[in-house]
């Protein structure tokens, strides 16, 4: 089937490794995370579609855990409950979107091209934005020069 929606488990690939989040004991579900969002993160030639699904997974998961956060998708992602996660896997997560987003990444690329490609890149920010808000424009001015 490939890809059915714009969501983050609405893919085969990311609900491929939520199911091998499900099947792995549960001290492995963390450091599972933790590769594939440092492999994303880490790329620095272009980001293949596969590797991108799963980082958006991941960071997905980990935005599921921030008290800003929500749900990480109805349906696809991981049944089997997730421990804690450590905080740095947070920034880890922004540095593996900051990727799925730049120019660098097929995913976007092909989610570009496509009817739905404003709306997957506007959840991919908001997911981003969850983990590392956007500092809000300053409306007075605080000295005067």
């Amino acid at each position: 089937m490939g890809t059915w929606d714009i969501g983050p488990f609405d893919n085969d690939t990311a609900a491929d490794f939520a199911g091998d989040l499900d099947e792995a004991a549960a001290e492995e579900r963390v450091p599972m995370i933790r590769r594939v969002l440092e492999r994303a993160a880490a790329c620095v030639e272009f980001l293949e579609v596969p590797d991108a699904e799963r980082a958006v997974a991941a960071a997905a998961l980990v935005v599921a855990q921030h008290p800003a956060g929500g749900p990480s998708g109805p349906g696809y992602g991981p049944s089997e409950p997730l421990p804690p996660f450590p905080a740095d896997l947070r920034a880890l997560a922004v540095a593996a979107l900051d990727q799925v987003l730049g120019g660098l990444c097929e995913l976007a690329v092909v989610w570009d091209e496509a009817v739905d490609g404003p709306k997957w890149r506007r959840d991919i920010v908001r997911l981003r934005d969850v983990l590392d808000p956007p500092v809000p424009p300053q409306r007075q001015v605080l000295f005067a020069v």
